[in-house]
């Protein structure tokens, strides 16, 4: 059997699936559930993956480890989709809207996680063909990858990537219509940080500010100087955002109090600049306040490094979307941060944009409640997923045959 007639089988096969994933995609948007707290999840991702025969490794509490193919492998490629909501209430009035007051699939990761299934299921199908190939594949089904530390610290603790060649993923873009993918070699997200500032001070009435340590004032200073410092103190390559998203101090319009909060998130596109931030962050804070007495201490916790993409990785994606018929696109690097950077630390890969637009419809935003998705992207995702581990195997043996290819 052909490479070419291998990618028909499986999108025929995805084809047949197509109800079934989007029943599992819509049940998953109805129960949502929280980083490391996906365990419904987990168990039906588990159950029907062991009712196809795949074997598989539940992590303590969220999250799963299955295998596939050749038992030894010329070419093991791993496939990653993470399973866990946000702490944002749905504004949809979707038929699978989420019940649980608070929590919905704002990223779209119901769809990551039904669409591998549906890769996943494809290739078990489709599994002696992979085994001539000596094709090993391996599904992780990640927690929390909307926390700092990730999920993705997790997996590799439990040597999720032992013996993994390559690393495959997609996330919505409801920028980009269904049917689309886009793909950017090298950096394709940000370093994404927590920064968190807690001040305290002597408070005391509004009308002897003389009086106190003027704690609120200190805290306007931080919020609009420490970024104005930032821009002057790194290099603008490296195009970073500080932007506050908590601010909070006081309880009454005539009382200046004596604690306060700030938290934010510190993104930037230099790796480089990433890693040697904090020292300047500390030094900032502490001279920003130093005029008005007020203490603070400042918390800076690094999340994740870029999410970047190896060239050819994105060749293998390039030809998986021609492969089962999807339109690849160029993007550009965004500031968002992921945690499938982690990943790409151990093992080439790369990280592909799934279209989930309408054409002609509404656009959309992630992290927002009201964000719907076109269900063929689910049908989509699957399919390109289940491409890359065909097209991946093509450039190992044109990389074998002396040209450029992973592994």
């Amino acid at each position: 059997m052909s490479d070419n007639q291998l990618l028909a089988d499986l999108c025929t096969t995805i084809d047949f699936l197509t109800p079934e994933l989007l029943a599992l995609q819509h049940d998953l948007h109805t129960h949502p559930e929280l980083s490391r707290g996906e365990t419904r999840t987990t168990a039906k991702v588990a159950e029907r993956l062991e009712a196809a025969g795949v074997s598989l490794r539940r992590l303590p509490v969220s999250g799963l480890i299955a295998d596939l193919g050749a038992e030894q492998p010329a070419y093991r490629v791993a496939l990653r989709a993470d399973l866990d909501a946000l702490p944002v209430g749905e504004r949809t009035d979707l038929p699978w809207a989420s019940t649980t007051e608070g929590i919905c699939h704002a990223c779209g990761h119901d769809v990551h996680v039904a669409g591998m299934v549906g890769a996943g299921l494809a290739l078990k199908a489709h599994e002696d063909a992979l085994r001539e190939r000596g094709i090993a594949v391996r599904l992780l089904f990640q927690p929390a990858e909307e926390v700092i530390p990730g999920g993705a610290v997790d997996l590799l603790a439990e040597s999720a990537l032992d013996d993994v060649h390559a690393i495959f993923a997609v996330h919505c873009d409801p920028s980009l219509d269904v049917g689309t993918v886009g793909l950017r070699d090298g950096a394709i997200t940000a370093a994404a940080d927590r920064v968190t500032v807690h001040l305290s001070g002597r408070g005391g009435h509004t009308s002897r500010p003389h009086l106190t340590e003027d704690l609120t004032f200190a805290m306007a200073k931080v919020v609009t100087e420490l970024p104005a410092v930032l821009s002057r103190r790194l290099d603008p390559r490296t195009a970073f955002a500080l932007v506050w998203g908590e601010v909070h101090a006081g309880q009454a319009a005539n009382v200046i109090p004596s604690s306060g909060t700030l938290a934010g998130t510190l993104r930037m596109l230099d790796a480089k600049a990433w890693t040697t931030i904090g020292p300047l962050l500390a030094q900032a804070v502490e001279h920003i306040v130093a005029p008005y007495g007020v203490t603070a201490v400042l918390e800076h916790v690094q999340g994740v490094p870029p999410v970047v993409n190896a060239t050819e990785a994105v060749e293998v994606f390039r030809a998986a979307a021609e492969g089962v018929g999807l339109t690849a696109l160029g993007t550009v690097q965004s500031l968002g941060g992921e945690d499938f950077a982690w990943y790409l630390r151990e093992v080439p890969g790369a990280m592909a944009r799934l279209g989930t637009r309408t054409p002609g419809g509404h656009t959309y935003d992630l992290h927002q409640g009201d964000l719907v998705v076109d269900d063929d992207s689910v049908v989509h995702g699957a399919r390109l997923l289940a491409g890359a581990v065909v097209s991946g195997v093509v450039k190992t043996r044109a990389s074998a045959d002396g040209s450029s290819g992973l592994g």
